[in-house]
């Protein structure tokens, strides 16, 4: 009898109150802050969105430390002021103004609160989109790793054919992801 009252209770407790909304996953950009993050309003709030696997060069922020000097990750791939502006001004041609279509991962936030996403305009992803014209490399991220394939061959193609800021960067493979089992030799 205690153990039904108890079900019942909880039943109750879960009747009365409604699951929280799921964010909805269309809205529209209303800002872009660099190559990999904007910031989108999804029904009746602005969420910031982070691009899932790809990481593009920082401008400064008046309120964080962006890369000021000069400094390449996975050996050729610059991170400069002009890099993250040009990144910026890449990802704010494909997505300004427009209307996004969030596709999720594993991970729906990082540990800053944002939304972490696959953005979508019309048919193009452009968290790939920015890989292949050259604007942004491939940043695996565990658990998040469903279009990273994809993302590695672009990466390769834009490098091999300078496009974007890897124009005269030498052709390099990428190690793979941090936490990922590395290949048998």
């Amino acid at each position: 009898m205690l153990r039904a009252l108890v079900v019942a209770a909880a039943f109750a407790a879960v009747a009365t109150h409604p699951p929280a909304a799921p964010t909805p996953s269309t809205g529209s950009v209303v800002f872009v802050v660099d190559g990999d993050t904007i910031h989108v309003q999804l029904g009746s709030r602005v969420e910031k969105v982070r691009y899932i696997g790809v990481n593009a060069p920082e401008i400064p922020h008046p309120h964080h430390r962006a890369h000021g000097g000069a400094r390449r990750t996975n050996g050729y791939f610059p991170h400069t002021t002009a890099a993250g502006e040009a990144a910026r001004q890449i990802n704010l041609e494909l997505v300004g103004g427009k209307s996004v279509r969030l596709e999720f991962d594993h991970r729906r936030r990082d540990e800053y609160r944002r939304l972490l996403a696959y953005v979508w305009v019309g048919g193009v992803m452009i968290n790939a989109e920015m890989v292949r014209r050259g604007y942004a490399e491939v940043m695996s991220v565990p658990p998040d790793f469903r279009h990273r394939a994809l993302f590695v061959r672009l990466q390769d193609e834009a490098r091999a054919a300078g496009r974007g800021l890897w124009q005269a960067a030498p052709p390099v493979k990428l190690p793979p992801p941090h936490g990922a089992p590395r290949p048998a030799k």
